[in-house]
Protein backbone atom coordinates (compact mmCIF):
# COMPACT_ATOMS: atom_id res chain seq x y z
CA UNK A 1 0.00 0.00 0.00
CA UNK A 2 1.37 3.13 -0.28
CA UNK A 3 2.63 4.47 2.86
CA UNK A 4 2.21 8.84 1.45
CA UNK A 5 -0.34 10.66 1.24
CA UNK A 6 -0.51 13.29 -1.87
CA UNK A 7 -3.02 16.25 -1.82
CA UNK A 8 -1.53 18.43 -4.37
CA UNK A 9 -0.49 19.01 -7.89
CA UNK A 10 2.50 18.58 -9.51
CA UNK A 11 3.39 21.24 -11.91
CA UNK A 12 6.73 20.18 -14.24
CA UNK A 13 7.85 22.89 -16.55
CA UNK A 14 9.08 21.81 -19.45
CA UNK A 15 11.72 23.72 -20.99
CA UNK A 16 12.59 24.38 -24.48
CA UNK A 17 16.12 24.90 -24.60
CA UNK A 18 16.75 26.54 -27.80
CA UNK A 19 13.75 29.35 -28.11
CA UNK A 20 14.66 30.56 -31.45
CA UNK A 21 13.60 26.88 -32.61
CA UNK A 22 10.74 26.38 -30.13
CA UNK A 23 7.18 28.11 -31.00
CA UNK A 24 5.12 25.25 -28.67
CA UNK A 25 6.18 26.05 -25.02
CA UNK A 26 4.65 23.73 -22.84
CA UNK A 27 4.97 22.00 -19.49
CA UNK A 28 3.52 18.90 -18.37
CA UNK A 29 1.63 18.89 -14.83
CA UNK A 30 0.84 15.15 -12.83
CA UNK A 31 -1.95 14.93 -10.62
CA UNK A 32 -1.70 11.96 -7.81
CA UNK A 33 -5.08 9.54 -8.54
CA UNK A 34 -6.18 6.85 -6.33
CA UNK A 35 -8.28 4.28 -7.82
CA UNK A 36 -10.33 2.15 -5.76
CA UNK A 37 -8.62 -1.58 -5.24
CA UNK A 38 -5.89 -0.52 -7.84
CA UNK A 39 -2.99 -3.65 -7.08
CA UNK A 40 0.21 -2.38 -6.11
CA UNK A 41 2.95 -3.94 -8.48
CA UNK A 42 5.78 -2.85 -10.24
CA UNK A 43 7.61 -4.22 -13.43
CA UNK A 44 4.42 -5.58 -15.19
CA UNK A 45 2.73 -6.22 -18.34
CA UNK A 46 -0.33 -3.69 -19.89
CA UNK A 47 -2.09 -3.82 -22.32
CA UNK A 48 -5.53 -1.35 -23.30
CA UNK A 49 -8.66 -2.37 -24.37
CA UNK A 50 -10.77 -0.50 -27.11
CA UNK A 51 -12.81 1.47 -24.57
CA UNK A 52 -9.51 2.63 -22.45
CA UNK A 53 -9.41 0.05 -19.84
CA UNK A 54 -5.97 -0.92 -18.62
CA UNK A 55 -5.26 -4.65 -18.37
CA UNK A 56 -2.23 -5.70 -15.99
CA UNK A 57 -0.22 -8.94 -16.10
CA UNK A 58 2.58 -10.56 -14.44
CA UNK A 59 4.97 -8.15 -12.12
CA UNK A 60 5.85 -8.43 -8.69
CA UNK A 61 3.76 -7.12 -5.47
CA UNK A 62 6.95 -6.94 -2.85
CA UNK A 63 9.66 -3.91 -3.61
CA UNK A 64 12.86 -3.87 -4.35
CA UNK A 65 14.42 -7.24 -4.31
CA UNK A 66 16.44 -8.46 -1.24
CA UNK A 67 20.20 -9.57 -1.47
CA UNK A 68 19.89 -12.96 0.25
CA UNK A 69 19.23 -15.45 -2.48
CA UNK A 70 17.05 -16.99 -0.41
CA UNK A 71 14.73 -13.76 0.39
CA UNK A 72 15.32 -12.84 -3.21
CA UNK A 73 12.42 -12.95 -6.06
CA UNK A 74 9.98 -15.19 -3.83
CA UNK A 75 7.18 -17.09 -5.63
CA UNK A 76 4.66 -15.38 -3.53
CA UNK A 77 5.37 -12.18 -4.40
CA UNK A 78 4.72 -12.86 -8.15
CA UNK A 79 1.56 -11.00 -9.16
CA UNK A 80 -0.53 -14.07 -9.72
CA UNK A 81 -4.00 -12.22 -11.24
CA UNK A 82 -5.09 -10.38 -14.08
CA UNK A 83 -6.33 -7.19 -13.33
CA UNK A 84 -8.60 -4.72 -15.46
CA UNK A 85 -8.76 -0.90 -14.61
CA UNK A 86 -10.91 1.46 -15.40
CA UNK A 87 -9.03 4.94 -14.30
CA UNK A 88 -11.95 7.45 -15.46
CA UNK A 89 -15.15 5.00 -13.66
CA UNK A 90 -12.38 4.62 -10.83
CA UNK A 91 -13.34 0.77 -10.60
CA UNK A 92 -10.71 -2.33 -10.46
CA UNK A 93 -11.51 -6.13 -11.16
CA UNK A 94 -9.49 -8.87 -10.80
CA UNK A 95 -9.30 -12.32 -11.47
CA UNK A 96 -6.33 -15.27 -10.65
CA UNK A 97 -4.65 -16.91 -13.46
CA UNK A 98 -3.93 -20.11 -11.69
CA UNK A 99 -6.95 -21.47 -13.60
CA UNK A 100 -4.56 -21.42 -16.83
CA UNK A 101 -2.32 -24.19 -18.29
CA UNK A 102 0.85 -24.20 -15.98
CA UNK A 103 3.14 -22.85 -18.95
CA UNK A 104 0.92 -20.09 -19.35
CA UNK A 105 0.33 -19.46 -15.13
CA UNK A 106 3.88 -19.73 -14.88
CA UNK A 107 4.88 -17.16 -17.64
CA UNK A 108 2.35 -15.26 -16.87
CA UNK A 109 3.23 -14.37 -13.43
CA UNK A 110 7.66 -13.25 -14.33
CA UNK A 111 8.72 -9.78 -14.11
CA UNK A 112 10.28 -7.90 -16.37
CA UNK A 113 9.13 -9.48 -19.61
CA UNK A 114 8.73 -7.50 -22.74
CA UNK A 115 5.61 -6.95 -24.37
CA UNK A 116 4.02 -4.83 -26.80
CA UNK A 117 0.48 -4.57 -28.30
CA UNK A 118 -0.89 -4.92 -31.61
CA UNK A 119 -4.55 -4.39 -32.37
CA UNK A 120 -6.36 -5.98 -29.97
CA UNK A 121 -3.25 -8.39 -28.61
CA UNK A 122 -0.63 -8.32 -26.59
CA UNK A 123 2.32 -10.18 -27.31
CA UNK A 124 4.20 -10.92 -23.80
CA UNK A 125 8.06 -12.43 -23.91
CA UNK A 126 10.52 -14.45 -21.55
CA UNK A 127 10.16 -12.95 -17.70
CA UNK A 128 12.11 -13.88 -14.94
CA UNK A 129 10.41 -15.94 -12.08
CA UNK A 130 10.15 -19.14 -10.22
CA UNK A 131 8.92 -21.83 -12.59
CA UNK A 132 7.02 -25.06 -10.28
CA UNK A 133 7.59 -27.64 -12.92
CA UNK A 134 11.64 -26.89 -13.10
CA UNK A 135 11.60 -26.19 -9.51
CA UNK A 136 14.02 -23.03 -10.03
CA UNK A 137 13.89 -19.58 -10.61
CA UNK A 138 14.10 -19.11 -15.21
CA UNK A 139 13.86 -17.00 -17.69
CA UNK A 140 10.41 -18.17 -19.81
CA UNK A 141 11.12 -19.19 -23.71
CA UNK A 142 7.75 -18.06 -24.47
CA UNK A 143 5.49 -15.87 -26.36
CA UNK A 144 2.20 -15.29 -25.29
CA UNK A 145 -0.59 -13.74 -26.90
CA UNK A 146 -3.58 -12.47 -25.23
CA UNK A 147 -7.29 -11.25 -26.50
CA UNK A 148 -7.14 -7.97 -24.03
CA UNK A 149 -10.98 -7.00 -24.75
CA UNK A 150 -12.08 -10.86 -24.32
CA UNK A 151 -9.81 -10.88 -21.82
CA UNK A 152 -11.38 -8.16 -20.42
CA UNK A 153 -14.85 -8.65 -20.64
CA UNK A 154 -14.17 -12.16 -19.06
CA UNK A 155 -12.88 -10.59 -16.08
CA UNK A 156 -15.70 -7.76 -15.42
CA UNK A 157 -18.00 -10.34 -15.67
CA UNK A 158 -16.30 -13.55 -13.64
CA UNK A 159 -16.37 -15.74 -16.91
CA UNK A 160 -13.98 -18.35 -18.02
CA UNK A 161 -10.55 -16.40 -18.93
CA UNK A 162 -9.19 -19.52 -20.54
CA UNK A 163 -9.78 -18.91 -24.45
CA UNK A 164 -8.12 -15.45 -24.58
CA UNK A 165 -4.38 -16.34 -24.62
CA UNK A 166 -2.76 -18.46 -27.10
CA UNK A 167 1.23 -19.45 -26.33
CA UNK A 168 3.72 -20.81 -28.40
CA UNK A 169 8.21 -21.86 -27.31
CA UNK A 170 10.75 -20.22 -28.95
CA UNK A 171 15.06 -20.50 -27.12
CA UNK A 172 15.29 -17.20 -29.34
CA UNK A 173 12.37 -15.21 -27.10
CA UNK A 174 14.10 -16.47 -23.72
CA UNK A 175 14.96 -12.58 -22.80
CA UNK A 176 14.26 -10.41 -19.44
CA UNK A 177 14.81 -7.27 -18.89
CA UNK A 178 14.56 -5.69 -22.34
CA UNK A 179 12.18 -4.20 -24.55
CA UNK A 180 9.67 -5.43 -27.49
CA UNK A 181 9.25 -2.73 -29.92
CA UNK A 182 6.98 -3.12 -33.00
CA UNK A 183 7.40 -1.23 -36.53
CA UNK A 184 5.84 -1.73 -39.83
CA UNK A 185 4.97 -5.06 -38.72
CA UNK A 186 8.31 -6.26 -37.79
CA UNK A 187 9.37 -6.62 -33.85
CA UNK A 188 12.38 -5.25 -32.20
CA UNK A 189 13.39 -7.42 -29.47
CA UNK A 190 15.96 -5.32 -27.60
CA UNK A 191 18.81 -6.05 -24.89
CA UNK A 192 18.37 -7.59 -22.25
CA UNK A 193 19.02 -11.32 -20.35
CA UNK A 194 19.04 -15.14 -19.78
CA UNK A 195 19.16 -15.49 -16.14
CA UNK A 196 18.68 -19.00 -14.67
CA UNK A 197 18.91 -19.86 -11.02
CA UNK A 198 18.57 -17.97 -7.62
CA UNK A 199 19.77 -13.77 -7.70
CA UNK A 200 23.15 -13.76 -5.97
CA UNK A 201 24.92 -10.45 -5.83
CA UNK A 202 28.12 -12.35 -4.54
CA UNK A 203 28.27 -13.77 -8.31
CA UNK A 204 27.14 -17.15 -10.18
CA UNK A 205 29.82 -18.99 -8.53
CA UNK A 206 29.08 -18.65 -4.85
CA UNK A 207 26.44 -20.25 -2.84
CA UNK A 208 23.34 -20.82 -5.02
CA UNK A 209 25.11 -20.45 -8.07
CA UNK A 210 23.46 -18.87 -11.65
CA UNK A 211 23.74 -18.66 -15.43
CA UNK A 212 23.24 -15.01 -16.36
CA UNK A 213 23.99 -14.33 -19.86
CA UNK A 214 23.15 -10.73 -21.83
CA UNK A 215 21.62 -11.16 -25.10
CA UNK A 216 23.53 -8.53 -26.66
CA UNK A 217 21.42 -8.61 -29.52
CA UNK A 218 19.08 -6.74 -31.11
CA UNK A 219 16.26 -9.78 -32.14
CA UNK A 220 13.99 -8.64 -35.06
CA UNK A 221 11.37 -11.09 -36.20
CA UNK A 222 7.77 -11.29 -37.57
CA UNK A 223 4.75 -13.05 -35.47
CA UNK A 224 2.10 -14.66 -37.91
CA UNK A 225 -1.25 -14.75 -36.41
CA UNK A 226 -4.29 -15.82 -37.87
CA UNK A 227 -6.25 -15.52 -34.39
CA UNK A 228 -5.54 -19.65 -33.96
CA UNK A 229 -2.08 -19.92 -35.00
CA UNK A 230 1.09 -18.22 -33.31
CA UNK A 231 4.22 -18.68 -35.59
CA UNK A 232 7.67 -16.87 -35.58
CA UNK A 233 9.28 -15.69 -38.91
CA UNK A 234 12.36 -13.58 -40.86
CA UNK A 235 14.34 -13.83 -37.24
CA UNK A 236 17.20 -11.84 -37.26
CA UNK A 237 20.05 -10.99 -34.42
CA UNK A 238 22.21 -8.37 -34.45
CA UNK A 239 25.08 -9.04 -32.38
CA UNK A 240 27.57 -6.71 -30.42
CA UNK A 241 28.66 -6.80 -27.00
CA UNK A 242 30.31 -3.55 -27.31
CA UNK A 243 27.51 -1.61 -27.04
CA UNK A 244 24.39 -3.58 -26.43
CA UNK A 245 25.02 -4.74 -23.62
CA UNK A 246 22.31 -3.50 -21.26
CA UNK A 247 19.08 -4.10 -19.71
CA UNK A 248 16.56 -2.85 -17.13
CA UNK A 249 17.18 0.40 -19.16
CA UNK A 250 14.31 2.59 -21.19
CA UNK A 251 13.29 2.09 -24.69
CA UNK A 252 11.43 4.77 -26.32
CA UNK A 253 9.91 5.26 -29.92
CA UNK A 254 11.33 7.90 -31.86
CA UNK A 255 11.13 10.05 -35.07
CA UNK A 256 14.36 11.14 -35.94
CA UNK A 257 15.49 13.84 -37.61
CA UNK A 258 15.38 13.04 -41.45
CA UNK A 259 11.70 11.78 -40.47
CA UNK A 260 12.91 8.14 -40.31
CA UNK A 261 10.81 6.17 -37.34
CA UNK A 262 12.34 4.29 -34.66
CA UNK A 263 13.42 3.80 -31.10
CA UNK A 264 16.03 4.86 -28.80
CA UNK A 265 17.91 2.54 -26.23
CA UNK A 266 18.59 4.86 -23.51
CA UNK A 267 21.41 4.35 -20.59
CA UNK A 268 20.84 0.58 -18.71
CA UNK A 269 22.87 -1.55 -17.03
CA UNK A 270 25.81 -2.60 -16.70
CA UNK A 271 28.90 -1.72 -18.13
CA UNK A 272 31.63 -4.64 -18.95
CA UNK A 273 34.37 -3.55 -16.64
CA UNK A 274 32.34 -1.63 -13.59
CA UNK A 275 28.99 -2.19 -12.43
CA UNK A 276 27.99 1.02 -13.26
CA UNK A 277 25.40 2.42 -15.59
CA UNK A 278 26.02 3.13 -19.70
CA UNK A 279 25.66 6.61 -19.97
CA UNK A 280 26.06 6.43 -23.60
CA UNK A 281 22.10 5.80 -25.83
CA UNK A 282 21.72 3.28 -29.27
CA UNK A 283 19.30 4.52 -32.17
CA UNK A 284 17.42 1.39 -34.10
CA UNK A 285 15.77 1.70 -37.41
CA UNK A 286 14.74 -0.65 -39.87
CA UNK A 287 17.57 -0.76 -41.53
CA UNK A 288 20.62 -0.04 -38.78
CA UNK A 289 21.27 0.84 -35.29
CA UNK A 290 23.56 3.57 -34.52
CA UNK A 291 25.71 3.91 -31.44
CA UNK A 292 25.52 7.43 -30.02
CA UNK A 293 29.02 8.36 -27.97
CA UNK A 294 28.52 11.94 -28.84
CA UNK A 295 25.73 12.36 -25.78
CA UNK A 296 25.43 11.01 -22.21
CA UNK A 297 22.52 10.28 -20.19
CA UNK A 298 22.97 11.68 -16.75
CA UNK A 299 19.57 11.58 -15.26
CA UNK A 300 17.51 8.43 -15.64
CA UNK A 301 19.43 5.03 -15.88
CA UNK A 302 16.48 2.51 -14.71
CA UNK A 303 13.48 1.01 -16.32
CA UNK A 304 10.61 4.38 -15.64
CA UNK A 305 7.47 5.57 -16.93
CA UNK A 306 8.79 7.69 -20.05
CA UNK A 307 6.63 9.83 -22.78
CA UNK A 308 7.76 10.48 -26.27
CA UNK A 309 6.93 13.70 -27.28
CA UNK A 310 7.78 15.03 -31.15
CA UNK A 311 7.43 18.76 -32.41
CA UNK A 312 6.55 18.35 -35.89
CA UNK A 313 7.01 22.22 -36.44
CA UNK A 314 10.17 22.38 -35.29
CA UNK A 315 11.56 18.89 -36.03
CA UNK A 316 12.30 18.36 -32.19
CA UNK A 317 12.03 14.84 -30.30
CA UNK A 318 11.36 14.58 -26.45
CA UNK A 319 11.89 12.07 -24.27
CA UNK A 320 10.51 12.51 -20.22
CA UNK A 321 11.40 10.21 -17.45
CA UNK A 322 9.64 10.10 -14.22
CA UNK A 323 11.38 9.22 -11.17
CA UNK A 324 13.52 5.61 -11.17
CA UNK A 325 16.94 5.12 -9.92
CA UNK A 326 20.20 6.75 -11.24
CA UNK A 327 23.54 7.18 -11.00
CA UNK A 328 23.34 11.11 -10.84
CA UNK A 329 21.15 13.69 -9.52
CA UNK A 330 21.62 17.74 -9.64
CA UNK A 331 22.45 19.56 -6.37
CA UNK A 332 21.41 23.02 -5.40
CA UNK A 333 24.00 24.40 -7.44
CA UNK A 334 22.91 22.33 -10.49
CA UNK A 335 26.02 20.21 -10.68
CA UNK A 336 25.64 16.43 -10.92
CA UNK A 337 26.50 14.10 -7.93
CA UNK A 338 27.58 11.18 -8.61
CA UNK A 339 26.79 7.55 -6.33
CA UNK A 340 27.89 4.30 -7.58
CA UNK A 341 25.09 3.08 -5.37
CA UNK A 342 22.36 4.10 -8.00
CA UNK A 343 19.81 4.72 -5.78
CA UNK A 344 15.97 5.55 -6.15
CA UNK A 345 15.64 9.06 -7.08
CA UNK A 346 12.86 12.09 -7.73
CA UNK A 347 14.53 13.60 -10.19
CA UNK A 348 11.86 14.40 -13.53
CA UNK A 349 13.95 15.00 -16.95
CA UNK A 350 13.42 15.58 -20.66
CA UNK A 351 16.05 14.15 -23.35
CA UNK A 352 16.04 16.23 -26.82
CA UNK A 353 16.61 15.58 -29.68
CA UNK A 354 16.99 18.63 -32.32
CA UNK A 355 17.14 18.73 -35.97
CA UNK A 356 20.58 18.66 -36.41
CA UNK A 357 20.98 15.49 -34.46
CA UNK A 358 22.03 16.86 -31.88
CA UNK A 359 20.90 15.58 -28.18
CA UNK A 360 20.56 17.90 -24.77
CA UNK A 361 19.15 16.84 -21.78
CA UNK A 362 17.35 18.64 -18.93
CA UNK A 363 16.22 18.69 -15.84
CA UNK A 364 12.67 19.74 -15.43
CA UNK A 365 13.33 21.45 -11.88
CA UNK A 366 10.30 19.76 -10.09
CA UNK A 367 10.56 16.23 -8.64
CA UNK A 368 8.20 13.13 -7.95
CA UNK A 369 6.85 13.40 -4.52
CA UNK A 370 8.71 10.40 -2.86
CA UNK A 371 11.20 8.25 -4.17
CA UNK A 372 8.88 6.30 -6.74
CA UNK A 373 8.69 5.63 -10.68
CA UNK A 374 11.20 2.47 -10.85
CA UNK A 375 9.69 -0.44 -12.67
CA UNK A 376 6.18 1.81 -13.58
CA UNK A 377 4.88 2.52 -16.62
CA UNK A 378 3.21 5.04 -19.03
CA UNK A 379 -0.28 4.14 -20.22
CA UNK A 380 -1.05 6.59 -23.16
CA UNK A 381 -4.77 8.18 -23.70
CA UNK A 382 -7.07 6.10 -27.01
CA UNK A 383 -6.74 9.31 -28.69
CA UNK A 384 -4.92 8.81 -32.04
CA UNK A 385 -5.35 12.40 -33.17
CA UNK A 386 -2.89 13.75 -30.01
CA UNK A 387 -1.00 10.77 -30.77
CA UNK A 388 1.62 9.72 -33.68
CA UNK A 389 1.58 5.40 -33.99
CA UNK A 390 0.06 5.16 -30.81
CA UNK A 391 2.71 6.16 -28.48
CA UNK A 392 4.04 9.35 -29.45
CA UNK A 393 2.26 12.63 -27.99
CA UNK A 394 1.71 14.91 -31.47
CA UNK A 395 2.87 18.54 -29.17
CA UNK A 396 1.78 20.36 -32.26
CA UNK A 397 -1.92 18.63 -32.39
CA UNK A 398 -2.75 19.96 -28.83
CA UNK A 399 -5.02 22.52 -28.06
CA UNK A 400 -4.06 25.03 -25.78
CA UNK A 401 -4.77 24.65 -22.72
CA UNK A 402 -4.41 21.33 -20.42
CA UNK A 403 -5.03 18.26 -22.58
CA UNK A 404 -4.73 14.52 -19.98
CA UNK A 405 -2.13 12.74 -22.63
CA UNK A 406 -2.16 9.54 -20.24
CA UNK A 407 -1.59 8.20 -16.91
CA UNK A 408 1.70 6.87 -15.24
CA UNK A 409 0.85 3.85 -12.69
CA UNK A 410 2.36 1.08 -10.34
CA UNK A 411 6.39 1.11 -9.82
CA UNK A 412 8.40 0.85 -6.60
CA UNK A 413 8.26 3.08 -4.29
CA UNK A 414 11.20 3.85 -1.35
CA UNK A 415 11.82 5.42 2.14
CA UNK A 416 14.96 6.18 1.21
CA UNK A 417 18.00 6.71 -1.28
CA UNK A 418 19.81 3.72 -1.15
CA UNK A 419 18.21 0.84 0.53
CA UNK A 420 20.13 -2.43 -1.25
CA UNK A 421 22.63 -3.29 1.64
CA UNK A 422 19.96 -2.77 4.35
CA UNK A 423 17.11 -4.05 2.52
CA UNK A 424 14.76 -6.71 4.67
CA UNK A 425 12.06 -5.97 2.43
CA UNK A 426 10.65 -3.30 4.90
CA UNK A 427 12.09 -0.19 3.25
CA UNK A 428 10.28 -0.46 -0.09
CA UNK A 429 6.78 -1.60 -1.19
CA UNK A 430 5.02 -1.91 -5.05
CA UNK A 431 2.85 0.98 -5.48
CA UNK A 432 -0.78 1.55 -6.48
CA UNK A 433 -0.92 4.54 -7.23
CA UNK A 434 -1.73 6.53 -10.76
CA UNK A 435 -1.00 10.14 -12.14
CA UNK A 436 -2.53 11.89 -14.19
CA UNK A 437 -0.36 13.68 -16.84
CA UNK A 438 -1.22 16.55 -18.78
CA UNK A 439 0.36 18.74 -21.15
CA UNK A 440 -0.09 22.42 -21.18
CA UNK A 441 0.48 24.37 -23.97
CA UNK A 442 0.85 27.88 -23.75
CA UNK A 443 1.90 30.90 -26.27
CA UNK A 444 3.50 32.27 -23.13
CA UNK A 445 7.84 32.10 -23.10
CA UNK A 446 9.37 29.81 -20.55
CA UNK A 447 12.37 30.58 -18.89
CA UNK A 448 15.12 28.20 -20.15
CA UNK A 449 16.88 25.44 -17.84
CA UNK A 450 19.12 22.96 -19.72
CA UNK A 451 21.88 20.48 -18.14
CA UNK A 452 24.92 22.50 -18.53
CA UNK A 453 27.28 20.09 -20.48
CA UNK A 454 30.41 21.73 -18.18
CA UNK A 455 28.34 21.17 -15.05
CA UNK A 456 29.35 17.34 -15.45
CA UNK A 457 32.60 17.82 -14.60
CA UNK A 458 32.13 19.91 -10.93
CA UNK A 459 35.14 21.09 -11.08
CA UNK A 460 36.61 23.11 -7.77
CA UNK A 461 40.01 24.42 -6.57
CA UNK A 462 40.32 24.97 -2.66
CA UNK A 463 41.76 26.86 -1.03
CA UNK A 464 42.03 29.57 -3.30
CA UNK A 465 43.81 32.02 -2.78
CA UNK A 466 47.03 29.54 -1.39
CA UNK A 467 50.29 30.14 0.02
CA UNK A 468 50.56 27.61 -2.97
CA UNK A 469 49.99 24.19 -2.87
CA UNK A 470 46.05 23.95 -3.98
CA UNK A 471 43.62 20.56 -4.28
CA UNK A 472 41.59 20.34 -6.92
CA UNK A 473 38.48 18.08 -7.40
CA UNK A 474 37.25 16.60 -11.06
CA UNK A 475 34.56 14.65 -11.90
CA UNK A 476 34.97 12.48 -14.61
CA UNK A 477 31.64 10.49 -16.01
CA UNK A 478 34.02 8.41 -18.65
CA UNK A 479 37.18 6.86 -19.42
CA UNK A 480 37.99 9.49 -22.20
CA UNK A 481 41.63 10.94 -21.57
CA UNK A 482 41.50 14.54 -20.05
CA UNK A 483 44.21 16.56 -18.76
CA UNK A 484 44.78 19.98 -16.45
CA UNK A 485 47.11 22.77 -17.22
CA UNK A 486 48.35 25.81 -15.61
CA UNK A 487 49.72 28.62 -17.36
CA UNK A 488 50.90 32.21 -15.32
CA UNK A 489 49.64 35.27 -16.89
CA UNK A 490 51.94 35.43 -19.47
CA UNK A 491 50.97 32.62 -21.50
CA UNK A 492 53.69 30.68 -20.43
CA UNK A 493 52.83 27.14 -19.20
CA UNK A 494 53.78 25.98 -15.72
CA UNK A 495 52.78 22.48 -15.14
CA UNK A 496 50.36 19.29 -17.46
CA UNK A 497 48.68 17.02 -15.29
CA UNK A 498 47.22 13.58 -17.15
CA UNK A 499 44.11 12.25 -15.32
CA UNK A 500 43.66 8.28 -15.15
CA UNK A 501 41.47 7.11 -17.63
CA UNK A 502 38.75 5.73 -15.34
CA UNK A 503 35.30 6.76 -13.87
CA UNK A 504 34.66 8.90 -10.84
CA UNK A 505 35.58 11.58 -8.51
CA UNK A 506 39.26 12.38 -8.88
CA UNK A 507 41.18 14.75 -6.37
CA UNK A 508 44.97 15.84 -7.24
CA UNK A 509 47.41 17.60 -5.61
CA UNK A 510 48.71 21.11 -7.48
CA UNK A 511 51.91 22.14 -5.79
CA UNK A 512 53.23 25.45 -6.79
CA UNK A 513 54.85 26.74 -4.09
CA UNK A 514 58.18 27.43 -6.09
CA UNK A 515 56.23 29.35 -8.62
CA UNK A 516 56.27 33.51 -7.90
CA UNK A 517 53.12 34.50 -6.13
CA UNK A 518 50.50 36.05 -8.88
CA UNK A 519 47.40 34.93 -10.45
CA UNK A 520 47.78 31.64 -12.53
CA UNK A 521 45.36 30.10 -14.88
CA UNK A 522 44.12 26.23 -14.41
CA UNK A 523 42.69 24.65 -17.63
CA UNK A 524 40.49 21.75 -17.25
CA UNK A 525 40.44 19.90 -21.40
CA UNK A 526 39.05 16.60 -22.79
CA UNK A 527 38.20 16.58 -26.73
CA UNK A 528 35.06 18.23 -26.28
CA UNK A 529 35.22 20.76 -23.38
CA UNK A 530 37.79 23.32 -21.79
CA UNK A 531 36.97 24.63 -18.12
CA UNK A 532 38.86 27.26 -17.00
CA UNK A 533 39.86 28.59 -13.09
CA UNK A 534 41.57 31.43 -12.11
CA UNK A 535 44.42 30.40 -9.06
CA UNK A 536 45.95 33.40 -6.60
CA UNK A 537 49.27 32.06 -4.87
CA UNK A 538 49.99 34.38 -2.02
Amino acid sequence: MMKIKIIMTLLLSIIMVRPSLAQDQFTVQIEPLVISNAPSVHSFSFGKTSDGKWVILGGRIDGLHQRQPFAAFLENDNNKNVYVIDPIANQTWSTSISVLPASLFEQLQSTNQEFTQRGNTLYIIGGYGFSATQNDHITYDNLTAVDIDGLANAVISNTSITSFFRQITNTNLAVTGGHLGLLNDVFYLCGGQYFEGRYNPMGPNNGPGFIQNYTDEIRTFQINDDGTNLTIANYVAQHDTNNLHRRDYNMAPQIFPNGTEGFTMFSGVFQHTANLPWLNSVDVTASDYTVNNTFNQYLSQYHSAKIPIYDTSNNIMHTLFFGGMSQYKLDSNDNLVQDNNVPFVKTISKVSRFSDGSMLESSLGIEMPTFLGSGAEFIPLNNNSNYLNDEIVAINNLQEGNTLVGYIFGGIESTQENIFFINNGTQSSASNLAFKVFIHKSSLSVDEVALNPKNIYNLKVYPNPSNGVFSVEVFLPNTEKSKIEVYAVSGKKIKTLSLENSIGLKKIALDLSKEASGEYILIFKNSANVIEKKLLKI
